[in-house]
C-alpha cells in the first residue's frame, strides 16, 4: 500500500500559477499508474491527469494545454503545474495511485487504490 501526501496547495489570483508535489511512501510508484484528481464542493471527484509509468499523461479537456503532470519514479514523487488558473479550478486536489495498472492508466476515481488526504486550491481575486 502507498501512503501519499500533497503539497503546494494555496490561493492564488486568476492567471496566476501553483505547483503541487505528492511524496509516496510505503512503496515504490514506479510499477503503478498515478493521477490527479479534483472535488469541488457538490460535486464527484474527477480526473485532472492521469500518468502512466513511463510518465506519459492522459490530461482532462478542462485543463489541457495549462496543466503539466510529471513524476519523478526516483524520488517517488508525482508534480502537477498548473499555469493560467481560472476560479473554476478552485477545489481540493487528491494524488493517487492504481495498483492494478502500469499503463493504459484509467480515468475513473474508482480504479485508484491509494489516496492522500487532499490539498486546497482556490483561485480568486
Amino acid at each position: 500500500q502507498v501512503t501519499l501526501v500533497e503539497s503546494g496547495g494555496g490561493h492564488v489570483q486568476p492567471g496566476g500559477s501553483l505547483r503541487l508535489s505528492c511524496v509516496a511512501s510505503g512503496d515504490t510508484i514506479s510499477r503503478y499508474c498515478m493521477g490527479w484528481f479534483r472535488q469541488k464542493p457538490g460535486s464527484a471527484r474527477e480526473r485532472v491527469v492521469v500518468l502512466d509509468i513511463g510518465g506519459a499523461p492522459d490530461y482532462s479537456d478542462s485543463v489541457r494545454a495549462r496543466f503539466t503532470g510529471s513524476r519523478d519514479n526516483t524520488q517517488n514523487t508525482l508534480y502537477l503545474q498548473m499555469d493560467g488558473l481560472r476560479p473554476e479550478d478552485s477545489a481540493m486536489y487528491y494524488c493517487a495511485a492504481d495498483e492494478g495498472r502500469a499503463w493504459g492508466c484509467r480515468s475513473d476515481q474508482r480504479a485508484y487504490d491509494d489516496w492522500g488526504p487532499g490539498i486546497q486550491v482556490t483561485v480568486s481575486s
